[in-house]
């Protein structure tokens, strides 16, 4: 099966079982290995398990670890895995309610994992192929450490040295930026509905580089105007070419903290366009407008009046919502994945998307869900009124050239989506 895998395209991937039941390991490796995944090292005890990760012997890709454990229980483990440098995904399995699961799942992310998420058990073939899905469009961790043992914590070769602000400065300015675009789409009928531009660093020795890895160094070098001026006329360039091709997109972009600081940064922002007719929407963090509120209102209102749109991203992460739904101009309020994935069957999610639905509704606001990762998360999302949708189910980030490509493939499927619910 790995071979066959390899031959369809698939990457191979590593994967470390932590789990006292002995029982529960044979059937989920089981599993595993009929999905096509091979290379498993499972451990009923913890502290081995944590002294492999340790030792750096092997970068796994993904562990699936149990959290009701006698010796160290799955807290404790999450806590050594974050301080021996873990930078593989991360799957959290136990018997516990979902409010304890989802507790847990926040408290890895806070701790620097990269967490796929959390599943009750048993889990599911169905749920198991999900998350190795996902895992295999991530770095490969198992390729970056070499025989006998590159620490888990060094980068693949060429990444260590690609990040710094005088190789982002040159990065800039050679154009070794690009942008890639995901999906997003109208519930009501599968429409597309516009893109939302990600930039990412084409780097020549570490490849694609993640904005994770090199936007915070923008922002602490004051390279953040250069690298927002470059995704925006990248941006502006692409939709011109799809409109040539028959599509006319509205494109979303991610705007800093940084240039919300600076007054005169709507000019700039309106003058960048120019006569491109794009709609261009400019996506803020609710963490973004707490620094200085009046130069935020300043800012944003003079964006608004100049026709450019404004989504509050990542809705409901942030400490005060409500009040900046009231004072905001926003057109559009974008759901954040750890709400919406999974909603349908936790009460407390569910109570998050409907009441923030609802509110949107009441005030104009449309409503973007993300992280739409199966047909079950686009049933139930659709079901609360939420006007459009975006996440790996309908489509993951692609370069501009494969957009097309992906909506003549889009339109085939959506009917058959959209009548399931």
């Amino acid at each position: 099966m790995a071979h066959e895998a390899e031959r369809d395209g698939i990457r191979p991937i590593s994967v470390m079982l932590i789990d006292d039941d002995p029982f529960f390991l044979k059937m989920i490796e089981a599993q595993l290995r009929a999905l096509g995944v091979t290379d498993i090292d499972a451990h009923e005890a913890p502290a081995r398990a944590l002294a492999a990760v340790a030792g750096g012997r092997k970068a796994h890709d993904v562990v699936f670890c149990d959290l009701n454990m006698p010796d160290i229980d799955g807290v404790e483990l999450i806590r050594e895995l974050a301080q021996a440098g873990y930078r593989g995904a991360l799957v959290l399995v136990s018997g516990e309610n979902a409010r304890t699961l989802a507790t847990v799942e926040r408290l890895a992310a806070h701790r620097g994992l990269n967490v796929l998420g959390a599943a009750r058990k048993p889990i599911d073939i169905e749920s198991l192929r999900s998350f190795i899905g996902r895992t295999r469009e991530l770095p490969s961790r198992a390729a970056a450490v070499a025989e006998g043992g590159t620490r888990p914590t060094q980068l693949a070769p060429g990444q260590a040295e690609c990040c710094s602000a005088d190789q982002l400065r040159a990065a800039i300015s050679d154009g070794q930026l690009t942008c890639h675009y995901q999906p997003c789409v109208s519930l009501a009928d599968g429409a597309l509905h516009g893109v939302e531009a990600l930039v990412r660093w084409q780097h020549p020795s570490a490849g694609l580089v993640m904005p994770d890895r090199f936007v915070a160094v923008a922002e602490a070098n004051g390279l953040i105007d250069e690298l927002t001026w470059a995704v925006l006329d990248r941006t502006l360039a692409q939709a011109q070419r799809w409109r040539a091709a028959g599509l006319d997109l509205p494109v979303s972009i991610n705007a800093s903290m940084t240039s919300l600081v600076a007054l005169d940064f709507p000019d700039r922002v309106a003058r960048r366009i120019g006569g491109n007719r794009t709609r261009i929407t400019l996506e803020i963090t609710e963490s973004s407008l707490a620094a200085d509120r009046a130069v935020a209102l300043d800012i944003a209102s003079r964006l608004s009046l100049k026709h450019i749109g404004l989504s509050i991203d990542d809705f409901g992460t942030g400490h005060s919502s409500l009040a900046q739904l009231r004072d905001f101009p926003f057109d559009e309020l974008k759901l954040d994945r750890t709400f919406v994935h999974g909603a349908r069957e936790r009460a407390d999610l569910r109570a998050i998307v409907e009441s923030s639905v609802s509110m949107a509704q009441q005030l104009g606001i449309h409503v973007v869900a993300e992280g739409i990762e199966d047909q079950q998360d686009w049933d139930y999302v659709r079901s609360t009124g939420c006007d459009f949708a975006q996440g790996y189910f309908i489509g993951r980030p692609m370069p501009g050239e494969a957009l097309p490509g992906w909506a003549t493939e889009w339109d085939r499927r959506r009917g058959a989506i959209v009548r399931n619910t």
